[in-house]
């Protein structure tokens, strides 16, 4: 007998909900390079602005069409997470491929669904703050090396006896694999599947299982496995609340929060930034060697505007996991992590007056 398949129902309620709409958004593409595309579309779906998540999604589809899809099941996972497990499996269902959105109406108006609907969601950015912090917090240092020379047998059997949430989504980490270019912990060759069926020894949901399973396949990373681990301390509070907003700054028609250290544009104006004599780039040059200067400013930056939600909800395991990636996962010591923090949100102004100068240049060189 054939087992049901627990991913059919969000594909039905995709074409439901395509069906049902009135209109589909017109696509509205901006003149922007494919990586500042991403940034605007991920913050713009964190700020909940459909406007711009749908702009940028139009110039990604255009531009870098595998781009779009693969940054859609990542934001899903980093910035929804368990706020909406049934906006991941709308996502997921989107994933399926080039073919099933055709036969369900075409590239555009799945993915303008699937963006509006990214940005009404509830949110929560607890997994990929989990991910952080086992990259990071310095107090896990040893086990970063002690874990990566470990077999996927016994790493196995390490996650499902600890009690401590970040060894176990560490070994979990490990399992599903390391050994990849650019990835920040040791490299580790890895099982996925075995990773997948360890969540599953470990009680989650079948429906949950399945929705991270399917984004583990499209896009390998850890975050769908860091979402379902965090799915069995469930625990989430039912009122949403909108982080505080910087004002926001157009240069031109892109607001000013769309480039981070992640875009050429972004790390140009962190550059220039880091060489005045502002508050932030005073205290960065007194904690870091000047190599890492920016870098910590990207950090700062990250935090007081780029990873803010509206729709966020929250609860004890959420609300400590926040914290901790606020003012522990810096890389200087916490008790500076709140004054740099305040004098980063101080000078954003300046900063916005750099990246207004750096873009007017980019578009005139």
């Amino acid at each position: 007998m054939t087992k049901p398949d627990p991913l059919a129902r969000f594909s039905t309620d995709l074409v439901r909900r395509l069906a049902a709409r009135d209109h589909v958004p017109e696509g509205q593409p901006m003149t922007l390079s494919p990586w500042l595309a991403m940034s605007l579309l991920q913050k713009a779906v964190r700020r909940g602005r459909s406007d711009l998540a749908l702009r940028a999604a139009a110039t990604l589809l255009r531009d870098a069409p595998d781009r779009l899809w693969r940054r859609l099941g990542v934001i899903a996972f980093e910035d929804v997470g368990l706020g909406s497990l049934p906006t991941l499996g709308l996502t997921v269902a989107a994933l399926r491929g080039k073919r099933f959105r055709l036969a369900i109406g075409g590239d555009w108006p799945v993915a303008s669904l699937i963006v509006t609907e990214l940005c009404a969601a509830r949110k929560s950015r607890a997994a990929d703050e989990l991910l952080m912090g086992i990259e990071t917090l310095s107090h896990l240092a040893e086990q970063r090396r002690d874990l990566a020379c470990m077999t996927n047998a016994c790493l196995r059997l390490l996650a499902l006896t600890t009690t401590d949430l970040h060894q176990r989504a560490l070994a979990l980490t490990y399992i599903l694999g390391t050994d990849r270019p650019g990835h920040p912990l040791p490299a580790h060759r890895g099982e996925a599947a075995l990773a997948v069926d360890l969540l599953d020894e470990l009680g989650v949901a079948p429906t949950t299982l399945a929705i991270c399973r399917e984004c583990v396949k499209k896009t390998g990373e850890a975050l769908p496995l860091l979402v379902a681990l965090l799915a069995l301390e469930n625990g989430l509070r039912a009122d949403p609340t909108d982080d505080p907003m910087p004002p926001e700054v157009l240069i031109g028609d892109l607001p000013g929060w769309a480039l981070d250290q992640f875009t050429r544009e972004g790390k140009a104006a962190l550059t220039r930034l880091a060489a005045t004599t502002s508050g932030v780039a005073a205290m960065t040059a007194a904690l870091v060697p000047k190599p890492e200067r920016v870098r910590l400013l990207g950090r700062l930056l990250f935090r007081v505007e780029g990873s803010l939600l509206t729709n966020r909800v929250g609860g004890d395991l959420s609300d400590r996991l926040h914290a901790q990636q606020t003012f522990e996962t810096l890389g200087v010591d916490p008790r500076h992590a709140a004054q740099a923090l305040d004098l980063m949100r101080e000078d954003l102004p300046l900063l916005n007056c750099i990246r207004a100068a750096v873009l007017k240049e980019a578009n005139h060189g």
